[in-house]
């Protein structure tokens, strides 16, 4: 099959560029451009598209928010970034991108790029269904007008505060708009459990057991302890063991 292919970056050279390689490419039977963001958005609920390329790095609402946005879709176009920075992939793979590209892009590493794109979008007859989207693998956080995106598996612990919940990891923490419980909800398949009616830890991450000075039972972390409630301790200590068996957490567990 051949695709039909949106390209999206706020630089004119660069868009005719990128375009003119993804045209030239066998695996693409047409291109569209985009100057922006919005712009992009706006062809891909009027239009089907197979695959989205577009830059980080753009004015108003930039590639990773548009990414997000995608994402929500029931069934949205396959994402590659094309950007200048190394620093973005992380967050560009977190989102569901297929292939981040640097620039210069090379013919190959597009053609690359294609090939991969071509092999997901085969008739569903000739492929078995789909997995679920895992959408929250990461979590935006708003900070000072940008956008930030937290891995799932950096997150040590997660507390409630509110219609909030703070997000602890290593590095530091993180509030984000979000009931505990959606979380909980996504999470339990990963490693995360309810200790506490305000915190969900993530099984693989506690090192130990302690005693507060009041007798309370605490999970302790590199980003901290985390208070376990009466009703959860048997629970957490069968989980903690079974984590030990199968040689899954930080170590020191006990």
């Amino acid at each position: 099959m051949t695709l039909r292919v949106l390209a999206v970056d706020d630089v004119a050279p660069a868009l005719a560029e990128l375009s003119r390689l993804l045209a030239a490419s066998s695996h693409v039977r047409e291109v569209v451009p985009a100057g922006d963001a919005l712009s992009a958005l706006k062809l891909i609920k009027d239009a089907r598209f197979d695959a989205v390329f577009l830059d980080i790095s753009m004015p108003g609402m930039d590639g990773l928010e548009l990414a997000g946005v995608l994402a929500r879709m029931t069934d949205p176009p396959e994402l590659v970034f094309v950007t200048a920075f190394e620093e973005h992939a992380v967050s560009a793979y977190g989102v569901g991108a297929l292939d981040y590209l640097l620039k210069p892009v090379a013919r190959e590493r597009l053609d690359a790029a294609l090939a991969r794109i071509v092999r997901v979008a085969r008739p569903a007859a000739a492929q078995p269904p789909p997995p679920a989207v895992d959408e929250l693998a990461a979590v935006s956080v708003e900070l000072g007008g940008r956008t930030r995106y937290v891995r799932r598996a950096d997150v040590r612990f997660a507390e409630a505060q509110g219609d909030y919940v703070r997000l602890h990891t290593r590095g530091g923490s993180h509030l984000v708009r979000m009931p505990i419980s959606r979380l909980e909800e996504h999470w339990a398949a990963f490693g995360y459990v309810r200790v506490h009616r305000s915190f969900l830890l993530a099984v693989p991450a506690v090192q130990e057991l302690r005693s507060d000075a009041s007798g309370g039972l605490l999970a302790h972390t590199d980003a901290g302890d985390v208070p376990v409630s009466r009703r959860h301790a048997r629970d957490l200590r069968d989980r903690l063991l079974e984590a030990a068996q199968r040689g899954d957490f930080a170590g020191g567990a006990r």
